[in-house]
């Protein structure tokens, strides 16, 4: 790991190489898996390196996150990180290669040119660095994402001589083997690995454990950030919006949503198993009265998801109004409807600056974030 001294004086001196406008340090964040908070850390990061005094740009090059915007296909991130760094680069250098599902047919049929699609990056990667002195390099996805066009993250850093930060979740030691696998693509590139999201349970064999493993074997640790709710879960206002549901009992918009649980059993063996969950959402069919009942007596339910356009009795709707416990109402059938909310807890996106601005104190909190930035990577 980087001497924290060498930093420190660095810092102290205030003083920054005039070359780096010339020659911006690039740094890539990748990710082991998606929906680690990636983003969150990638903006939090080049924040602040800002309030440092650098001058900052940033770029996806594989836009990963897809919503129709203006008739184009355009990720979230560069939109949200354009916003925040207050950048005036187009959304073309931001997000040179679309990574849409249309695009990878059109790669598999071998319409898309690996040589010209990295020519594009790095042509857009010396537009968006140009009087910078860093350049945060957001990773698409998973690390591996790419491979088809020869554009993984692995495939970036080579070609715009990037270090990179690899972003990790754990919860078992047995996650470490997908570390070490990545840590092997990455080779010389991997300046360090910071684990996001690292529930309560599993933080204290990381800490004691993991971390001085990993570190015996060469590979810099420089952050363990615990699990923080307004980060990793969605409020029942959210999951409402994404869901475009119906809100049929308006209560405990900003309760928390961390899991969902399925109403598909008989009445005894739901409330048995509600009671032993928390922060969910059981989703289940409207009709199925009984589950209704079953879930509103426990505890760590924040709210129903009732599918199918079926309305619940009346009095299923006066308890739920009495006990504060949202009821929302889907068109879609059950399956659909799980699907459908898992992946918007799963997406963990990264919605506004005040996600940033959390992410940036956990840095500061449980983060060597003067390593991070450090120029001088002899």
């Amino acid at each position: 790991m980087t001497d924290p001294d060498t930093t420190d004086d660095a810092q102290t001196d205030g003083q920054h190489d005039d070359s780096a406008t010339d020659d911006p340090d690039a740094v890539m964040i990748s990710s082991l898996e998606e929906s680690t908070g990636k983003t969150a850390i990638t903006l939090a990061l080049a924040r602040l390196a800002a309030a440092d005094g650098d001058s900052v740009g940033y770029m996806k090059p594989k836009g990963t996150r897809l919503e129709s915007n203006v008739g184009k296909t355009l990720d979230e991130d560069p939109l949200l990180a354009r916003d925040l760094l207050d950048l005036d680069a187009e959304m073309h250098d931001l997000e040179p290669v679309v990574y849409s599902p249309t695009f990878v047919e059109q790669a598999i049929r071998g319409r898309e040119d690996p040589d010209d699609l990295r020519d594009r990056v790095k042509e857009a990667f010396e537009t968006v660095a140009a009087g910078h002195d860093r350049l945060f390099v957001e990773g698409g996805g998973r690390y591996d994402i790419g491979g088809i066009v020869d554009l993984t993250d692995a495939d970036i850093a080579d070609a715009l001589d990037a270090r990179v930060l690899l972003v990790a979740p754990f919860e078992v030691p047995g996650d470490v083997d997908d570390l070490l696998a990545a840590v092997r693509t990455f080779g010389d590139r991997l300046d360090g690995v910071i684990f996001n999201d690292v529930p309560d349970a599993a933080y204290d064999q990381l800490e004691t454990d993991v971390v001085p493993f990993l570190e015996g074997r060469g590979v810099s640790v420089y952050g363990v950030l615990p699990n923080e709710r307004a980060l990793s879960g969605v409020t029942v206002a959210e999951l409402a919006d994404e869901l475009g549901a119906r809100r049929l009992v308006e209560a405990g918009d900003d309760a928390y949503v961390e899991r969902f649980s399925v109403g598909a059993m008989g009445a005894d063996s739901a409330l048995r198993h509600f009671r032993r969950t928390k922060d969910a959402a059981v989703i289940t069919g409207g009709d199925r009265a009984e589950i209704h009942a079953a879930a509103l007596e426990a505890p760590g339910v924040r709210c129903l998801i009732l599918t199918g356009g079926h309305r619940p009795s009346g009095a299923i709707v006066g308890q739920a109004t009495e006990k504060g416990v949202p009821i929302l109402s889907v068109q879609t059938d059950t399956l659909t409807t799980v699907e459908r909310a898992e992946d918007v807890v799963r997406s963990g996106r990264t919605r506004d600056e005040e996600t940033v601005d959390r992410m940036e104190q956990l840095l500061t909190d449980h983060a060597a974030v003067d390593s991070i930035l450090e120029r001088d990577r002899s």
